[in-house]
């Protein structure tokens, strides 16, 4: 008989009235107990506190230690002889992280092949287009696409395809010259874009996989006629029905894409995205979301993408993202929601994790001059042991400050207060000391989650101030001013505690309605 699971979460001072706060809202079905290592600040507890300061509760089958600890869980593991693991950076969001309100998330497998095209690569030299099918392969794209331009020579398309393909790079090209399609097919290009009925003897006469369009866009029988000739012969393609810009066929272009799926289920498909992202000047995220969810829905399993515009540049990453969300939504038979912020570029589903009042009583507990920077939803929240002030303007904060004399720590504030206002203003979440989160819309700074911080300016200036480049919360040990640690048991924290039950049941969609899953 399995042992039953019993959870510990390891916390500090400050943060275990929250963490009692929102533990008491689990299921009754899930056993655990809260492991006060008695230091104000849980995320600056090292491994050594932990092994000293945490003493398990009979029958421990595992421990959740602060996201923002540095201590490395695999040496405590090692120590303690259970499963130890970083939770969340926030203690709101642990009932998501532990699958209660939403499912675990699996990003890792998708089904949408991405060809990036190149679109000027006749104009490159060879070592640039290796170096940009590098770069493109390296950021989600599975094929490189070599595009060729009207009446612009390509001399060096067969030594480009070849040079792609030894560097390890599915290659297609792509050309509204029969002549180019021929020599790219005969250097070893993997696709050729595009072939209709009238040229699509080519496809007969090279072993590249070709790309069916129709003569023009509205002109689905061509297609047909073009596919079923390739289902005859029993050879491979791709049908791309053609997406077209709004306002020059759009919508009838998506329902191009639906009849062709409806009368062709099992063929593989492809859509051009560039059309609508690249002419339409919209943030391309949200774009693109939409495309890649109807890829989705009619099993459309390859991509076609450009980027020439500034503001598709992430184009890429964002048809990578959309493409591991959608799988993992469909896989579910869900919606596309909670499976994560890649796709969350200006507004967070969850912004403020705490509130005024919560904010007000931490506050309250501050005994040093350290500034502390939070947001909530009343605006931009700066304390420390001396003052407690609220804005929404950063340089409003300014004559509050006792930095005039501190260049360095004036400089810090600034450009916190800065990012906090840029969060607050779009609801978004802002932690001290922490990059904003742009989702795929920008790539997020890769740290050591086992190393604490490099030193910074946190502090203002007088007789008791820090050496110049050091941080502030460091300057006194983790436990100057620990209380003696203390485990409290589930029943305690649910006796005393006022629940805070997750924000989000599960729900199900039931005639164009979302109502609570045990309801429908």
């Amino acid at each position: 008989m399995s042992t039953p699971e019993h959870i510990v979460f390891v916390t500090g001072r400050l943060a275990r009235a929250r963490l009692e706060k929102v533990a008491a809202g689990l299921p009754e079905n899930l056993h655990w107990s809260i492991a006060d290592a008695g230091v104000k600040v849980a995320a600056l507890m090292t491994e050594e506190i932990i092994r000293r300061r945490i003493v398990l509760p009979e029958g421990a089958t595992r421990i959740i230690l602060p996201g923002r600890c540095r201590a490395n869980p695999e040496h405590l593991a090692a120590h303690f002889g259970v499963p130890v693991e970083r939770g969340p950076d926030e203690v709101v969001d642990l009932p998501a992280w532990l699958g209660l309100t939403a499912r675990k998330v699996d990003l890792s497998r998708h089904d949408l092949r991405i060809f990036s095209e190149i679109v000027d690569a006749s104009k490159m030299s060879v070592a640039q287009i290796v170096a940009k099918g590098l770069d493109l392969a390296q950021r989600g794209s599975d094929v490189i696409d070599l595009g060729g331009l009207p009446d612009t020579p390509f001399p060096h398309l067969e030594e480009s395809v070849q040079a792609l393909k030894g560097a390890g790079l599915k290659v297609s090209v792509d050309s509204f010259s029969r002549e180019e399609l021929v020599r790219g097919a005969g250097a070893g290009a993997d696709f050729l874009l595009s072939l209709n009925e009238e040229t699509l003897d080519l496809a007969f006469e090279t072993d590249a996989v070709p790309i069916l369009v129709p003569l023009r866009p509205d002109d689905l029988p061509s297609l047909d006629r073009a596919i079923e000739r390739m289902l005859k012969a029993g050879r491979p393609f791709l049908a791309d029905p053609i997406l077209e810009p709004i306002h020059h066929g759009f919508v009838d272009s998506i329902a191009r894409y639906r009849d062709t799926r409806a009368r062709w289920p099992e063929i593989d498909m492809m859509m051009g995205t560039g059309n609508l992202t690249e002419l339409t000047e919209a943030d391309s995220l949200g774009v693109t979301a939409l495309l890649v969810g109807m890829c989705s829905e009619l099993s459309i399993g390859n991509v076609l993408i450009v980027q020439v515009s500034n503001h598709t540049r992430r184009t890429v990453e964002e048809h990578d993202a959309a493409r591991r969300v959608m799988y993992a939504a469909k896989a579910d038979s869900a919606l596309p929601k909670g499976y994560g912020r890649a796709l969350l570029a200006l507004h967070d589903k969850r912004p403020f994790v705490q509130t005024a009042d919560e904010i007000a009583q931490a506050a309250a507990e501050v005994r040093d001059p350290n500034y502390r920077i939070v947001t909530a939803e009343d605006g931009i929240h700066l304390y420390n042991r001396d003052i407690h002030r609220v804005g929404t303007d950063a340089m409003a904060f300014f004559p509050e400050l006792d930095v005039a004399s501190d260049g360095a720590h004036a400089f810090y504030l600034g450009a916190e207060l800065a990012k906090a206002e840029t969060a607050w203003r779009l609801g978004k979440r802002y932690v001290q000391d922490e990059a904003l989160d742009w989702g795929c819309a920008a790539d997020a700074d890769i740290e050591d989650a086992t190393a604490f911080k490099k030193a910074g300016h946190t502090r203002h200036s007088g007789p008791d101030a820090p050496p110049p480049g050091t941080r502030d919360a460091r300057l006194v040990g983790p436990e100057a001013g620990a209380t003696p640690p203390e485990t409290i048991p589930e029943a305690q924290v649910r006796a005393e505690a006022a629940p805070e039950r997750p924000q989000d049941p599960p729900t199900k969609l039931v005639c164009g309605r979302l109502v609570p899953a045990d309801k429908a």
